[in-house]
């Protein structure tokens, strides 16, 4: 309880409400001498942040700190003055102030301006140190906040507010139209950012982000991080604070410099002629594009020459390294292996139909089948139409089949056609990031390939909110294992410090392959911020995965790829050598096809017909497979001729081979030579007796699962296409039952799959994770007991019905028969629950229908398709995320109303079509589990029937009105010409 007010404090508490406006909240702490400001935002806006800097001395104290050092290249300097910012911070704290304004804004000719991140930290970790952190704010006011990462690398290490002072005059000055509001949109677009970095991480607070130092530094010396970033990883070390006073001198010379009539651009996103260099510019991407269309290798090797010249500017830590002489000497290219096999081990980046054109995509996967190599489908589906070959006989199938956190498109039949599945647990141009495809690009094609509604967005979760534990991922890949044994099960992993554990886990989870995704890749459709600030480095993730393996022994047991703007056979190689034995590339692979880096694929306005799905500009790709092929084979014989230098003769000898590697001569520059690359090309002493490379299959465990039984059952009924029906015992260890009875109905119908009810089986007991996974038609499973997590998961047209023991004692509509998840990404098919079911119901539903009596919290979390008939208790956040389908809740309760998450949904009375639907359903579920919540309400329908509330997502309702209006004018048009 707050301590009582006195009358005096109660007039300051309120002059100050009044002072500072409504966007503000004055509120008492438990402490009565203790006032504290509330924002609804940690990026002030001008008006905010003039009121702060004027606030009443005797209630907000604030002090503001000038962060400059003198324009001298004087040794120490930076850092003699961060800890003069130190002191000045300690006493006026001690002094007692509550707000410390840093501020970089008054910069003269003598005095350049110190990065606000060092002052902002520097700060934060004395007065951490010093005990005094609790009892005031940090606001920093820099004109070095511009971006989006800007703003949340201050707060995450330490800032309260930021105040980006520059950017608003910027925006401002840019627009010169004050009705515009361009200040107030910029601070809403960062607001907007800061909201989607913090959800990667699954942070729902602004309190919980800040001072969580959330970040990986790269390229900073010990004694940097030690003073302002203590304890942040920063793996090779890098400039100390004469280093980065040198390089903000650089800046502040240009600043200050009167020939100059503009500031440069700098070119960090696109090409610009005299900006950053660019390993992919004109003259590349020239000779790239010519060479593979003439099948000129003397030409590509010009292209890797300029590109290989890379050393010279430092564009990526490879840049720093060059091949060692293999004491057994070289040998002759004849002695290494054949093109053929090394085409085998190339993969092209997962990019979906969707994100690419159809003709882009399928362009990609006719090159890949063409030379034994993988394309992959990227998240979201493929359309069947490509399970058939086209005219001139190609392969127009994605050997490589994406279950992402969408799970859009996810059918068994789309796993049945699969080479390799591979689970996307993160991206390396954005880690841990959502995407999202907007409603607009949702065409019917679109729609029809992910299982959901043209003109509706579909928003694809950061993986966190998959609840990937290692558990649940062993789980998931034994599930993909059994949807298809001949599969290889593949886990994509980001980048990044400790990758190396995960990695292992992933390993000992029985996954085939992992691929280690590195920072520089990504499609333009990655947000422009994530591009240049989210991710890390292929080579230090790559590095400590192989590095780990090793050292647990699990080596031996995965194979190893890596992918992330390789266009060379020398990135090939480096890759290898730091342990990859495949390599994944997809800019490089466009940019053959045509791709020109423009940087507008988010706009749909992609010039040369790749990144866009609008049918004129499609007209213009020109992209030719047989240009694909040229590539691989110009990157395999390359890779060829360096094997051949180093004295290798296959690729499996080369795995994990850094002792073959040196850093290069000429590392002098002052921004290289403190760089350490000793934990990259670490090498374990006894590595000589260990495998460094895969050469042993996992065991998936799938020999003697409870389906090899039902499969030897059906068999004639399958290959019939008959009707039978079966019993048998079922207990937890019995995991994905019906899943791999599943693959065999797909293999032999497809989509389509058996009739209603062909295949019926009754199962007694307790059944284990997935029960039903990806359930193929024509299955019907009844299961009398209880099921664990993940009944349902993936459903592709099965019926699935869950009823107590038939000795049970329970009231089935007050106890949970049924675990968490159920019905994940199911696409389509039926569920009966005579009980209640656990958390997240119907996560990612997008075709399934299903009753049931009562489920917990999350429920129909991110659907976007499919029927819910809820007839008992809701629990909290219902409907989060959710953009399609129908939801029917039974006496919504207050605490139903005041907890189900809105932001997406509207709450309606059911009409006279929606009451047909429900009582059809509720029919079935009482038909196939005897429910008598279920006959009560059938009984008694005319009242009960007003009982139900309609939960509608308001996107899919006004997509579903304009369908209907689109069919009753045709209807009417029909009816006028039969007239």
């Amino acid at each position: 309880t707050n301590p009582p007010i006195d009358p005096l404090r109660e007039n300051v508490f309120m002059s100050l409400h009044t002072f500072l406006g409504e966007s503000t909240q004055i509120h008492n702490s438990l402490d009565s001498d203790v006032l504290q400001l509330r924002l609804d935002s940690p990026v002030l806006s001008q008006e905010e942040f003039a009121k702060i800097t004027v606030g009443d001395d005797t209630v907000l104290k604030s002090t503001t700190i000038a962060c400059t050092f003198q324009a001298t290249d004087a040794e120490g300097i930076l850092h003699d003055k961060l800890k003069e910012i130190q002191v000045q911070a300690g006493s006026a704290v001690q002094a007692g102030s509550k707000i410390l304004i840093l501020t970089n804004k008054d910069i003269t000719s003598d005095e350049a301006a110190i990065p606000s991140m060092l002052s902002c930290g520097a700060v934060h970790h004395y007065l951490i140190n010093l005990g005094l952190r609790k009892d005031v704010s940090i606001v920093v006011a820099g004109g070095d906040i511009l971006e989006t990462h800007h703003h949340a690398t201050l707060l995450s290490f330490g800032a309260d507010a930021t105040f980006p002072y520059l950017a608003y005059e910027i925006v401002t000055d840019f627009i010169n139209d004050a009705s515009k509001k361009p200040a107030y949109y910029y601070k809403k677009a960062v607001e907007k950012g800061l909201y989607k970095i913090i959800s990667k991480l699954g942070i729902s607070t602004i309190s919980s982000y800040k001072g969580a130092q959330t970040f990986e530094a790269l390229g900073i010396d010990k004694e940097v991080i030690d003073l302002c970033f203590h304890n942040t990883v920063s793996r090779i070390g890098g400039m100390n604070f004469d280093d980065l006073a040198r390089e903000q001198l650089v800046k502040h010379s240009a600043a200050f410099d009167e020939s100059l009539s503009a500031l440069p651009d700098l070119g960090n996103y696109q090409w610009k002629q005299y900006g950053e260099y660019h390993l992919f510019n004109p003259e590349t991407i020239h000779l790239l594009q010519f060479s593979t269309a003439r099948k000129d290798y003397t030409l590509f090797k010009k292209f890797t020459e300029k590109l290989n010249g890379q050393s010279e500017k430092a564009c990526t830590l490879r840049s720093f390294f060059d091949f060692d002489e293999n004491p057994t000497g070289s040998i002759d290219i004849s002695e290494v292996e054949p093109i053929e096999n090394i085409l085998k081990r190339f993969a092209t980046g997962a990019m979906s139909f969707g994100s690419i054109s159809y003709e882009a995509h399928t362009t990609l996967a006719k090159a890949m089948n063409r030379i034994g190599g993988k394309s992959n489908s990227g998240e979201g589906g493929e359309d069947e139409i490509r399970y058939s070959p086209d005219e001139n006989g190609d392969n127009l199938e994605s050997a490589i089949k994406q279950v992402a956190s969408g799970r859009f498109g996810v059918t068994i039949n789309y796993l049945l056609h699969a080479n390799e599945i591979q689970i996307k647990m993160a991206q390396g141009a954005k880690p841990g990031e959502g995407g999202q495809l907007p409603g607009h690009k949702v065409d019917d094609w679109i729609a029809k390939v992910r299982n959901s509604t043209p003109g509706v967005g579909l928003i694809s979760p950061p993986p966190h909110h998959d609840i990937y534990s290692i558990e649940d991922l062993a789980q998931l890949i034994f599930d993909l294992k059994n949807a298809n044994p001949s599969a290889r099960i593949s886990v994509k992993l980001v980048s990044k410090a400790g990758v190396g554990i995960i990695a292992s886990g992933v390993a000992k989870a029985h996954a085939d392959h992992i691929l280690i995704s590195g920072a520089d890749g990504g499609t333009g459709a990655s947000p422009l911020s994530s591009i240049r600030h989210a991710g890390l480095p292929w080579e230090l993730g790559l590095s400590e995965t192989h590095q780990t393996l090793v050292r647990n022994k699990l080596r031996d047991r995965v194979t190893v790829q890596t992918d992330g703007q390789m266009r060379t056979g020398r990135d090939l190689a480096f890759a290898t050598l730091l342990g990859a034995e495949e390599w994944g590339i997809a800019t490089a692979a466009l940019v053959v096809e045509g791709c020109i880096l423009m940087r507008k694929c988010h706009l749909n306005t992609c010039p040369v017909g790749i990144a866009t799905q609008d049918p004129e500009l499609r007209k213009k790709f020109d992209g030719k497979v047989e240009n694909v092929v040229n590539y691989f084979h110009f990157l395999a014989q390359e890779m060829r001729e360096i094997m051949a230098k180093l004295g290798i003769r296959t690729i499996n000898e080369m795995v994990g081979r850094t002792d073959l590697l040196k850093l290069r001569d000429g590392i002098d520059h002052w921004k290289w030579k403190k760089v350490d690359f000793d934990k990259i090309l670490f090498k374990e002493k006894n590595e000589e007796q260990l495998p460094l490379y895969k050469c042993r299959d996992q065991d998936h465990g799938i020999d003697a699962v409870i389906d090899q039984k039902l499969i030897k059952y059906s068999a004639l009924a399958i290959q019939d296409n008959i009707k039978i029906n079966s019993v048998f015992p079922v207990q937890s260890t019995d995991r994905a039952v019906g899943t791999m009875l599943s693959h065999h109905i797909a293999k032999k119908y497809g989509s389509k799959g058996m009739p209603d009810d062909s295949l019926s089986f009754r199962f007694r007991g307790s059944a284990g994770q997935s029960f039903g996974a990806f359930g193929s038609k024509g299955l019907t499973m009844i299961l009398e007991g209880e099921a664990n997590d993940y009944i349902g998961k993936g459903l592709s047209g099965a019926k699935l019905i869950v009823v107590p023991d038939r000795d049970a004692t329970i009231d089935p509509g007050e106890n949970i028969i049924i675990g968490n998840v159920a019905l994940y990404g199911a696409t389509s098919g039926e569920v009966y629950i005579k009980g209640q079911g656990g958390d997240r119901f119907c996560v990612r539903n997008s075709g399934a229908y299903t009753v049931i009596e009562g489920i917990g919290d999350n429920g129909c979390e991110y659907m976007t398709g499919g029927r819910v008939v809820i007839l008992g208790g809701v629990g909290r956040n219902f409907a989060a995320g959710m953009s399609g389908g129908v939801a029917y809740i039974y006496r919504p309760t207050d605490a139903f109303f005041a907890t189900c998450n809105k932001d997406m949904v509207a709450l309606e009375k059911l009409e006279s079509d929606d009451l047909h639907e429900v009582r059809k359903m509720i029919r079935e579920h009482f038909n196939t589990t005897g429910s008598l919540n279920g006959l009560s309400i059938l009984s008694n329908w005319e009242e009960d029937s007003r009982n139900f509330l309609k939960v509608i997502p308001h996107e899919y309702k006004k997509a579903m009105e304009k369908k209907n209006k689109i069919n009753l004018g045709s209807k009417k048009i029909q009816n006028t010409f039969n007239t």
